[in-house]
């Protein structure tokens, strides 16, 4: 079992182990979904919405970056910070 302590904000740090295995990091999101039993922690899917402003300002020779296949590989979590 693991318990986490809530400051005075009610806010929350969950310990590095249980960040790693959701697969999010510093300023990724944390679902809650509430259940009879309890409530799910899963990690919310990045929001793409912004992309299209982004638009024709990257330049032509860099490739696309596939999202689904970045997110099944995962990442080398010492290049974060």
């Amino acid at each position: 079992m693991l318990v986490v302590k809530v400051t005075s904000k009610r806010q929350v740090t969950f310990p590095k182990r249980v960040l790693e295995a959701l697969g999010v990091g510093p300023g990724d999101q944390i679902e809650l979904e509430e259940h009879p039993e309890g409530f799910v922690l899963r990690p919310r899917p990045a929001v793409i919405d912004w992309v299209p402003p982004l638009r024709g300002k990257i330049p032509a020779d860099i490739p696309p970056v596939d999202l689904e296949k970045f997110r099944e590989e995962g990442y080398d979590w010492s290049l974060r910070d």
